[in-house]
């Protein structure tokens, strides 16, 4: 299918999501980038957000629902890898049920209408610009940083 660069493309970023967040330590959660600018993202909103935007998305725009809370019952660091981990596999299987007329239908984005190709290319971006911030957070942290390109690259 001419779509599969997108399923394998959500794999290999999902996989990246989780190492970075591997990276962290539990006492980083609350960590931000500047101690006194709330609009910073700290650590534990990074996890939240890319739990809760990533399910939004799905669920709304693409009409996969994992059928389970986007946010894990204890907010822990190893509890939103493992919940990240349980719901992008989920959503992973999903997609590789779906066929070309799936991905090029037209879908509510927020106010306007766009194929599942597109909403899936723009929520790859989403994922990889978070996934840059928190990078560079582990680097404002002093952290070895393992590369992040894995097989793709």
């Amino acid at each position: 299918m001419k779509y599969d660069f997108l399923i394998e493309s959500y794999d290999t970023e999902a996989v990246k999501v989780l190492s970075v967040w591997s990276e962290f330590r539990d006492d980083d959660l609350p960590v931000r980038p500047k101690f006194d600018d709330p609009r910073g993202r700290s650590v534990h909103e990074h996890m939240v957000h890319q739990c809760v935007s990533e399910d939004t998305w799905f669920r709304n725009m693409l009409g996969i629902d994992m059928g389970g809370p986007p946010l894990p019952e204890r907010e822990t660091r190893f509890e939103f890898i493992k919940r990240y981990a349980e719901a992008s596999r989920t959503r992973l299987d999903r997609l590789r049920l779906t066929d070309e007329p799936w991905w090029e239908e037209h879908v509510p984005f927020f106010d306007v209408r766009r194929s599942r190709a597109w909403v899936m290319t723009r929520r790859l971006t989403h994922t990889s610009h978070h996934r840059g911030q928190q990078m560079a957070m582990l680097r404002m942290l002093g952290r070895d940083l393992h590369s992040n390109y894995g097989p793709t690259a």
